[in-house]
């Protein structure tokens, strides 16, 4: 799949996936079934209108005709919902469902090239974990919502969500899994977190990829005995940074390790000369008395031309030695992609992802959260196999620049598919020979 079919074959997998999701409604009073539903709210994100009420405005209510049959032809929708019935009807669907979009999406990804490249120690994959907001007020709420009750009184009620994703660091792009929602569980009054929902993740990834092997990857909090059986009962390895003052008594032992010569030394100069300094020591106990909590530790100190140090640490199961301490130190560092190429481009790149598109009362925040994540699953896998994506990409240069034009084209033009909305942006089609355009007056 390496032309715009690749794209066009994203999308179709993405509906196929919302074909099977049981509508919960009574049929014989639906107008629009719920794939449409749906699918009209992956274009929104996808097209990243900045609102529901610019998407009603522009799109729905619009003069022309154009549009509605552009969301036709580009995802199958025959009628478009307004924005009312869109949040009502999304609202009821459970995000478990969703899960089954990203995992056939993932199928996508093996079917091409790309999966292999992201292999990156001893045949695992770099997989990065880290949680999220994208919901906080203090007037709206659902039962879902988590509570942060303040010293005045008030309360702010909020939505957050683990995201886990294929990261690599030669590759700017990543493959995300489907998210697991960081909110009030049924029957439960207690706020939710992210330990918990870690451990719902690990379960449900590895219903979905029972087979693949993955490396996790996680900041400093994730360093406790607990976590990190949780990740070898999964048959995973890790990479976890970890902090002297979350671990006081593990380094105090460290530093009696390096008195009694028991920890090894390694230097390195980078070709740019940045000189690294690594200490390592095999097999130390995490925590006093559990013999199950034996792990790896390695941290490297790294020296840059103004004499300024700065010094990064890490504990593995990974038997760690002066061959493959850097590399080791290269897929530790690597899990700033989730935060780098993941929430700041939901954040801020055009995606909206702290927008409030609708709360509703039961599941609306996080399917939403969901189906833009999904928009952004299409987009990367799009940047690493679909070659007029790519050329559009290249041809625009910023995201925004790209997803303006598309927005522009969607509005004006009459798209019958992906490769005629891309060839426009890449040139390789002449309009005014090959197709009527539409110009809105209104």
């Amino acid at each position: 799949m390496k032309t715009v079919s690749s794209y066009t074959q994203l999308i179709k997998s993405v509906r196929d996936s919302f074909e099977t999701i049981n509508d919960h409604r009574c049929l014989s009073k639906v107008n629009i079934p719920l794939v449409d539903h749906l699918s009209c709210a992956l274009g929104i994100f996808l097209f990243k209108f900045p609102s529901l009420l610019q998407f009603d405005t522009e799109v729905r209510k619009g003069t022309l005709s154009v549009k509605a049959s552009n969301f036709k032809n580009l995802f199958g929708v025959k009628k478009l919902p307004d924005d009312t019935n869109m949040r009502q009807t999304i609202d009821k669907v459970s995000p478990d469902f969703l899960r089954q979009t990203f995992k056939k999406l993932f199928i996508e990804i093996k079917k091409t090239n790309s999966l292999k490249k992201f292999v990156f120690y001893q045949g695992t994959y770099l997989l990065s974990l880290d949680g999220t907001g994208f919901f906080s007020s203090k007037n709206v709420k659902c039962e879902s919502c988590c509570v942060k009750n303040h010293k005045d009184g008030t309360q702010t009620y909020y939505h957050q969500m683990l995201v886990g994703a294929l990261v690599h660091p030669d590759f700017k792009q990543v493959i995300p899994f489907a998210p697991e929602p960081i909110q009030k569980q049924d029957g439960n009054k207690k706020n939710d977190c992210e330990r918990n929902a870690s451990k719902r993740f690990f379960e449900n990834f590895r219903k979905d990829h029972p087979e693949l092997p993955v490396t996790i990857v996680e900041d400093a909090l994730s360093s406790n005995l607990p976590h990190i059986r949780e990740i070898k009962r999964h048959n995973m390895h890790f990479i976890l940074g970890i902090k002297s003052g979350d671990h006081k008594i593990f380094f105090s032992r460290l530093e009696k390790d390096k008195v009694a010569n028991l920890v090894q030394y390694h230097e390195t100069t980078s070709k740019e000369g940045l000189q690294r300094k690594f200490l390592f020591r095999n097999g130390i106990l995490l925590k006093e008395g559990e013999s199950d909590s034996f792990v790896n530790y390695f941290e490297v100190t790294e020296i840059n031309a103004k004499d300024k140090e700065t010094v990064f640490s890490w504990v593995t199961d990974y038997v760690i030695s002066k061959e493959n301490i850097e590399e080791l130190m290269i897929g530790g560092r690597t899990r700033w992609r989730i935060e780098n190429e993941v929430f700041n481009t939901l954040k801020n790149q055009g995606y909206e992802f702290e927008h409030n598109f609708g709360h509703g009362n039961e599941h609306l925040s996080t399917c939403f959260a969901m189906l833009m994540l999904l928009a952004f699953f299409i987009d990367q896998a799009s940047e690493l196999n679909c070659e007029l994506y790519q050329e559009a990409r290249k041809k625009k240069g910023p995201k925004y620049s790209l997803w303006e034009d598309m927005r522009v084209i969607f509005k004006y033009f009459y798209i019958d598919s992906w490769e005629l909305l891309f060839g426009i942006i890449t040139e390789k089609f002449n309009l005014n020979k090959q197709y009527d355009f539409i110009i809105n007056t209104s």
